[in-house]
């Protein structure tokens, strides 16, 4: 079933202002719908025009290198995106993710943390991997670390930011021990030696069949562990159902505090 006809008009991503554009798109069409897949999007828009800045800037040590990069990297969650508007099968972490948006209730961080699984944990790897085949893959890692810096900071700062217009977030920290910086670190500190691991391993791999059978067995893991950070343990689950009764505004107006 098409939802859109956006789904049936995108043209390929060449640029990141091309990313940038097709960002908007899936952020204004969560707003019209009231669906949490705009969640992430609004976080990805924000890195993305980050690392785009960084670049004017020549913050990396290959500017050319990393806009490739970054349009490699957003179209495979753009391609996502599509994939389950047109009722196709994208990965499998991406699914679980994809799916959790019309759900009532995951909270805001939730549905971030499940983007982060699948495109860090996965997608992050195999696009590392196509920029930069073979040995190329070694002269990667500054920027490779740098993309990942500016992500958690970002992180950081939306965390924050709900905090202060959703009370009921603070409850994960009162209730919780900590849960959502724990929730957090998984998804930071572990996906970048997870994603770099996977980079180097397919970089080095020049079987097209064994690196698809090693991107499948990644992506059976991560669906696991998004289906983890959707059913964190009673405990965990009860906290967050808390925090989900305590979430004030619509999704546009959470949308808006996101994209800030």
């Amino acid at each position: 079933m098409r939802f859109h006809p956006f789904v049936d008009v995108i043209p390929a991503l060449k640029t990141i202002d091309d990313v940038l554009v097709q960002l908007d798109t899936i952020i204004g069409i969560a707003r019209n719908r009231g669906t949490a897949d705009g969640y992430f999007a609004a976080l990805y828009r924000r890195v993305t025009a980050e690392v785009k800045a960084r670049i004017a800037k020549g913050e990396f040590e290959d500017g050319p290198r990393m806009a490739r990069f970054d349009v490699i990297f957003a179209s495979r969650y753009v391609d996502a995106w599509l994939q389950q508007e047109r009722g196709e099968q994208p990965t499998n972490c991406w699914r679980v993710a994809l799916a959790a948006s019309r759900s009532y209730w995951p909270v805001v961080m939730q549905h971030l943390l499940l983007g982060m699984n699948a495109h860090i944990n996965l997608d992050l790897g195999i696009a590392a991997s196509e920029v930069s085949p073979g040995v190329e893959i070694n002269a990667l890692k500054h920027d490779f670390e740098t993309i990942n810096r500016v992500l958690g900071d970002l992180v950081n700062d939306v965390q924050d930011r709900m905090g202060r217009v959703w009370p009921g977030v603070r409850v994960l920290d009162r209730l919780g021990g900590g849960l959502d910086e724990a929730l957090v670190n998984f998804s930071i500190s572990r996906a970048r030696d997870a994603s770099w691991l996977l980079a180097t391993t397919l970089a080095a791999e020049p079987d097209t069949e064994r690196r698809a059978a090693h991107v499948r067995m990644i992506d059976g893991a991560m669906s696991l562990i998004g289906r983890g950070v959707l059913n964190p343990g009673w405990r965990a689950t009860a906290i967050l159902a808390v925090v989900r009764l305590r979430e004030r505004g619509s999704v546009a107006e959470k949308l808006d505090v996101l994209l800030k």
